[in-house]
């Protein structure tokens, strides 16, 4: 067993999702940028992922992660890695504000930080690292071929990795030890499970309403784009490789304001 998990459990446990909860966009839109910027010429893979689209529902979220990580076909190794290290080391000024203090308050506290992302482990590990997370899961990806391998974390699967990962002495009555949760998404309501407090950043209505009826804390940071418009123009450029920070990452954020 890794010195990291000890048979006693931690005084506490903090479980955070990344996507949408510690920075305001989807992650795998933000490293395609910045990728793209460094090497524009893996930008003619787009329309393979376009032309996939109408097939979503048919290979779930898992089949079109693949689809859309086929930019990275035959990427060195060495340079995915350094990408990753220096993609997360710029993505440290967009982080929000309330939830990177959220975060040093448990630090400060003595408790087990763990970082469960549905993006791609080769990256979300570095940002962990940035943000002094103890434990960071991901994605596994198998870079190198198109359509790469991949074993997609996301929904129940962050759950059985926890379980995997963690020894038993760390659960009780099916739920992690003074664990406090954070995430923006209904899929993550499989490891919110596993949480006795919680707290919904941006939520949809859905969640919302979910959260309201179990008295989890809501918390609504402002995000870098002001209308469904600009977001999908931002999002256009991030596909695409288009102008320098369309994510607004070196731009600050507004001052966030916490809801209960």
């Amino acid at each position: 067993m890794p010195a990291l998990f000890q048979k006693t459990p931690p005084s506490g446990i903090a479980l955070f999702d990344l996507d949408g909860t510690l920075i305001a966009w989807d992650c795998q839109l933000l490293f395609r940028h910045f990728v793209l910027r460094r090497e524009a010429s893996r930008g003619i893979f787009l329309p393979v992922f376009l032309a996939f689209l109408p097939l979503a529902p048919l290979l779930g979220a898992g089949g079109m992660k693949r689809v859309f990580l086929s930019y990275l076909w035959k990427i060195d190794p060495e340079t995915l890695a350094e990408y990753s290290r220096e993609f997360a080391a710029s993505l440290m000024p967009a982080i929000y504000p309330e939830l990177r203090e959220k975060l040093e308050r448990q630090r400060a506290a003595g408790h087990l930080l763990i970082l469960a992302s549905a993006s791609p482990e080769f990256y979300v590990s570095e940002i962990g690292r940035e943000l002094g997370f103890d434990l960071t899961l991901g994605t596994p990806v198998e870079t190198g071929a198109f359509f790469p391998d991949l074993e997609n974390h996301k929904g129940g699967a962050k759950v059985e990795r926890l379980r995997e990962l963690l020894p038993a002495s760390y659960f009780e009555n099916g739920k992690l030890r003074h664990c406090h949760g954070y995430t923006d998404s209904c899929a993550d309501l499989p490891m919110l499970a596993f949480c006795e407090s919680v707290t919904v950043v941006n939520p949809s209505p859905r969640l919302t309403e979910i959260a309201r009826k179990s008295g989890w804390e809501i918390v609504r940071p402002s995000r870098p784009w002001k209308s469904k418009a600009e977001f999908f123009l931002r999002t256009l450029a991030l596909l695409t490789g288009v102008g320098v920070d369309p994510g607004g990452l070196r731009n600050g954020m507004v001052e966030n304001q916490a809801v209960r």
